[in-house]
Order: C-alpha cells, then sequence, then structure tokens
C-alpha cells in the first residue's frame, strides 16, 4: 500500500477569505472618506493578502493525518502502526471520531470525522483497519476452514 493523505474540509476556513474582504472594505470605505493614503494602502495591501491566503488554504486545505505503510501521522505527530493497540470509533462532544489508542495507557489520538469532508470519512475507517490488520498481520476471515 502507497500513503494516503487526508485534509480537512476545506468549508472550514471560509472564515479566512471573508475576513479579506472585510478588510478590503474597510479601506474601500476609508478611500471613498478621504483617509489619508498610507492607511487606505496598508488595509488594502494587507486586504488582499489575507484574501489570496484564504483562497489558497480553501483550494489546499491543511492536512489532518497521512496513513504510510509502517506508520500513521495526525497533525504532525508520528506513531508506528506496531505502537497502536486499536482503532475505534468514539462519540465526543464535537461528534463522532476515530480514537486511535497505543499501548501506553491514557495515550489515544482523536481524529475528529466531521474535520474531514464527508465523503472521506467512511474510506478513512476502512483503510485504518486495513493498514492495522496489515500491520499486525491479520487478514479477514473469508468463512473458509483451512
Amino acid at each position: 500500500m502507497s500513503s494516503s493523505t487526508y485534509r480537512m474540509r476545506p468549508d472550514r476556513f471560509l472564515g479566512i477569505p471573508a475576513v479579506g474582504l472585510i478588510i478590503l472594505g474597510v479601506a474601500a470605505v476609508l478611500w471613498a472618506f478621504n483617509a489619508p493614503d498610507s492607511l487606505v494602502t496598508v488595509l488594502a495591501v494587507l486586504g488582499g493578502l489575507v484574501t489570496l491566503t484564504g483562497l489558497w488554504v480553501l483550494v489546499r486545505p491543511p492536512v489532518l493525518l497521512k496513513l504510510g505503510k509502517e506508520w500513521v501521522e495526525v497533525r504532525g505527530l508520528r506513531t508506528n502502526w506496531m505502537d497502536i493497540k486499536t482503532v475505534e470509533l468514539v462519540a465526543t462532544t464535537q461528534g463522532d471520531a476515530v480514537a486511535l489508542r497505543t499501548k501506553r495507557p491514557d495515550d489515544t489520538t482523536l481524529i475528529p470525522l466531521r474535520w474531514l469532508p464527508p465523503a472521506r470519512q467512511e474510506p478513512l475507517q476502512i483503510e485504518l483497519r486495513d493498514r492495522l490488520n496489515s500491520a499486525h498481520g491479520y487478514t479477514i476471515w473469508d468463512g473458509r476452514a483451512e
């Protein structure tokens, strides 16, 4: 299996370009009321940069997790598959999350499912199960006795 990357939902970041557009609006209003050109220029440049940054984040949202053959990396924290004991779905105050429980007591990494696009939630759970099984040498029983 090659590595997989799961990115956050883009709509979680709609506020960034919105703030940039608000700053651009303030610059336009100040320009209309003959505010100093330096102030209008600073606000226009700032608003433009924030808007462009927000659009970039919408096009390419931050990485939530990466799955490799030997490891899983959640928000920059890398753990070997052999250190993970279980992967399960848990209910949190923020909705359902996938819990990666390691062999160390009280060491759990949560992956909030609402941070992912809805179409990527089920494939993530299936891939996590398959990679964990593969790392530990488990196979899904096909119902035949050998």
